[in-house]
C-alpha cells in the first residue's frame, strides 16, 4: 500500500454493484455483503433484478444491480443513495448514476465504453460523463476487462470464462477501498469449486490482482475502514434473505408441532426460492411437490393438511388470484394451511422482480362469500423466520388458513440473523383427535379458540365429512338450512377474531404520545424506522406504529391512535391499509403517503413528507 494513502474511518458506507445481467453482479454484491457481515459489520442489502429474463445485452432493460449498506452498528435499510457505484458497462452507468451521492465515487469498466456500448445504452454523445452531468463526481475509468484477461492469460480457462471473471477483479478493487478481508471469499471459492482446483486458483488470483491494482493507482487516494459493530448481541450469526428465513421458519414449526411438513407449489417470481429451499431438506422430513399450476399447488397442500400434514403453499400476487377459490375451500373445511404471498408489482404480470404492497385488498377480500382468514405480514428479511413460525402455530392450533405476506424487497434482501435455539420456541399443539375417540363430531368446537378438532382420515371411529358445501353446525353433514348457514358464517368470523387474544398487543417506537404517528405495515419497516429515529434524534415528537398482525388487528390499536395529533399511513400501494383502518377506526383522520414505483421508500423522501405534515396547520 502506498504509504501516503490514509485509512479513513467511517460509520457506514453504501456500495452499489451494477452491470449486465450476465456480469455476475448479484454474486459480487453477495460476496461483499457476506465478507462484511463475517467481519462484524451491520449489513442490509437490496438486489435489483431486471424484469426481462434476457434483455438485449448492454441495454438498460438488462441492467442488474445489488446495493449493500454496511455500518458499525445495525443498519435497517440498504441506503437511499450509494457512496460508490461500480458500473460494468454504459447501460449500468446510465441506469444508476441517479442513485450516487453527490461527489461519490464511480468505478467503470473503460473497455465497455466504446461506440457500440454507448449506442446500446442509449447515449446520444460519446461523452457519458458530460451527458449525465457527472463532472462533480469522482469517476475512475479502469480497463477491467483487459486487466482480467491479462491476469488469467497463463491459465487454461477459455476466453469466455476469463471475461466472466471480471466481476471478481472489480470486487478486489472494492475490497481494497474498504479494507475488506479476502479470506472469507477465498473460502467461498474453495467450497463452491472444490472439484475444480484450477477455477479456485483463477478466482483467487483475479480477486487479488484487482485488489493490488487498486492499491497502485493514484485515482484511489485513500482507503476506508468501517469498524465492526459493538452493540450486537453475542451469538452465532449468518446472513439471510427473507425467502430462506421463511422456509426455515416452516421447518422449525414442523419440528415443534411434530408433524411432517408438506409444500405444494408452482414456481413464481419472487417466491420460488422458498420452494427451492424446502426441497433441499429431505433430511429433515420435508416433502415438496412442484406442480403444474397454482391451483394444483394449493389443492395438493389442502389434501396434505386433510391427511395430517403441516401444509404450506407459496406464491406471488398473480398466483394468489388463481388460488382464491381453493383458499375458500380451506376456510370452509377449517383445515390448517399457510399460504405465503411474496408481493410484487402488478397488476397482471406487472413487475415480476420489483417490490410492492398492493395485494392487501386481495388478501383481505379476494374470495367469494364471507371468507375470513388470519393475515400476518413479515417486516424484515430475518423476521420472516419468526412470522413463518407464528403463522404456522396459529394455523395449526386454531385450525384456520393463515396468509403470510412478504414482498420482493425483504424476500431478496439480506441482513445478519442471530441463529436462534429451538428450545426458546414454544411447542405447537394441534387439536388432533386420538384414534378411538368415541362420539367425534366434525364441527364440535373448543370454546377457548372456537376451532374444530383435527381428525385424520382412515382412523377407526373418526369417520367424518368435510368439503365445499356448507355443513351442519355440529355434525358436519351437508346443510342448506338458512339459519345454520348464518351460524357457520358467524362462527368462522368469530374464530378468526379469537386469534386477537393470542397475539401480542401493538407496540410503538418512540414516545407514547406526540405530534405525529407514522403507521406502516410489512416490508416498509426498515425505512420508516430509520426516518422516525432520525427525526426523534432531531427533537421531533414523532413515533412509529408498525403492523405485523393485519387480520385480526391487535386489541389496543384504538388506544394508541387517540394519543397523537396527526396520523400518516405509509405504504407501497395507493392506500389499501389506510382504507382498512378507516373501516375499522372511523373516528380518526388519516393522512397518507403512497408510492407505486417498484422501489422501496427512501428515508430522504419520508422525512421530507413527515416534516411537511408537522409544519402544516
Amino acid at each position: 500500500m502506498d504509504k501516503q494513502k490514509q485509512v479513513i474511518e467511517l460509520d457506514e458506507v453504501v456500495v452499489r454493484f451494477s452491470g449486465d445481467s450476465g456480469d455476475g453482479m448479484q454474486l459480487t454484491g453477495t460476496l461483499f455483503s457476506d465478507a462484511s457481515a463475517l467481519f462484524g459489520n451491520g449489513v442490509n442489502t437490496f438486489p435489483d433484478y431486471p424484469s426481462e429474463i434476457r434483455a438485449p445485452q448492454g441495454t438498460i432493460g438488462g441492467v442488474s444491480g445489488f446495493q449493500v449498506h454496511i455500518g458499525n452498528k445495525k443498519v435497517n435499510t440498504p441506503g437511499d443513495y450509494c457512496d460508490v457505484l461500480v458500473a460494468m458497462n454504459p447501460a449500468a452507468l446510465k441506469a444508476n448514476a441517479k442513485w450516487v451521492k453527490l461527489g461519490g465515487t464511480i468505478i467503470v469498466d473503460d473497455d465497455t465504453f466504446n461506440e457500440k456500448g454507448l449506442q446500446r445504452a442509449g447515449f446520444k454523445t460519446d461523452d457519458p460523463i458530460a451527458e449525465l452531468k457527472l463532472e462533480d463526481y469522482k469517476v475512475i475509468f479502469s480497463p477491467i476487462t483487459n486487466l482480467t484477461k491479462e491476469s488469467l492469460k497463463e491459465t487454461d480457462l477459455d476466453n469466455k470464462s476469463i471475461v466472466r471473471s471480471k466481476n471478481m477483479f472489480a470486487l478486489g478493487m472494492v475490497y481494497y477501498m474498504f479494507n475488506r478481508p479476502l479470506n472469507f471469499t477465498d473460502h467461498f471459492f474453495e467450497v463452491k469449486f472444490k472439484s475444480k482446483p484450477r477455477v479456485v486458483e483463477a478466482n483467487k488470483k483475479v480477486l487479488r490482482d484487482g485488489f493490488n491494482y487498486a492499491s497502485n493507482i493514484q485515482a484511489i487516494a485513500n482507503t476506508y475502514q468501517i469498524p465492526a459493530a459493538t452493540n450486537t448481541p453475542k451469538g452465532l450469526y449468518r446472513n439471510i434473505n427473507g425467502n430462506t428465513a421463511t422456509a426455515w421458519g416452516f421447518i422449525a414449526a414442523s419440528e415443534k408441532a411434530k408433524l411432517p411438513l408438506f409444500c405444494g407449489s408452482y414456481p413464481i417470481t419472487p417466491a420460488t426460492e422458498i420452494l427451492i429451499e424446502l426441497a433441499k431438506r429431505k433430511d429433515l422430513g420435508v416433502k415438496t411437490l412442484q406442480v403444474e399450476d397454482e391451483i394444483a399447488g394449493i389443492c395438493t397442500a389442502i389434501g396434505a393438511a386433510y391427511a395430517g400434514n403441516f401444509a404450506v403453499t407459496t406464491t406471488s400476487g398473480p398466483g394468489l388470484s388463481l388460488k382464491s377459490e381453493a383458499i375458500g375451500l380451506a376456510v370452509m373445511t377449517e383445515l390448517p394451511l399457510v399460504i405465503v404471498n411474496v408481493q410484487r408489482g402488478g397488476p397482471s404480470t406487472g413487475l415480476p422482480t420489483k417490490t410492492e404492497q398492493s395485494d392487501l385488498y386481495q388478501a383481505l377480500y379476494g374470495r367469494n362469500g364471507e371468507c375470513p382468514l388470519v393475515i400476518i405480514a413479515a417486516s424484515t428479511p430475518s423476521n420472516c423466520f419468526d412470522y413463518a413460525f407464528i403463522s404456522s402455530k396459529i394455523a395449526l392450533e386454531h385450525m384456520t388458513p393463515v396468509l403470510l405476506l412478504t414482498d420482493g424487497y425483504i424476500a431478496n434482501g439480506t441482513e445478519p440473523w442471530l441463529i436462534p435455539s429451538m428450545k426458546d420456541f414454544p411447542e405447537i399443539v394441534a387439536p388432533i383427535v386420538p384414534e378411538g375417540t368415541e362420539g367425534y363430531l366434525t364441527y364440535e368446537r373448543d370454546p377457548k379458540r372456537l376451532n374444530r378438532r383435527w381428525a385424520f382420515p382412515g382412523k377407526k371411529g373418526l369417520e367424518h365429512r368435510v368439503g365445499g358445501l356448507e355443513k351442519d353446525f355440529i355434525k358436519g353433514t351437508v346443510s342448506h338450512d338458512p339459519m345454520n348457514h348464518q351460524k357457520m358464517v358467524d362462527i368462522r368470523e368469530a374464530k378468526v377474531q379469537k386469534v386477537k387474544e393470542f397475539i401480542p398487543k401493538q407496540d410503538v417506537v418512540g414516545n407514547d404520545e406526540g405530534d405525529l404517528l407514522v403507521i406502516g405495515w410489512g416490508g416498509t419497516y426498515g425505512h420508516l424506522l430509520t426516518a422516525v429515529q432520525e427525526m426523534i434524534d432531531e427533537g421531533k415528537k414523532v413515533s412509529l406504529c408498525h403492523f405485523n398482525y393485519i387480520s385480526p388487528l391487535p386489541s389496543n390499536v384504538r388506544d394508541i391512535f387517540k394519543r397523537y395529533k396527526k396520523i400518516v399511513v405509509c405504504e407501497l400501494n395507493m392506500g389499501q391499509f389506510v382504507n382498512y383502518l378507516r373501516m375499522n377506526f372511523q373516528e380518526f383522520n388519516y393522512l397518507q403517503f403512497n408510492k407505486v414505483q417498484g422501489l422501496p421508500f427512501t428515508v430522504v423522501e419520508l422525512k421530507e413528507k413527515f416534516n411537511q405534515i408537522l409544519e402544516a396547520k
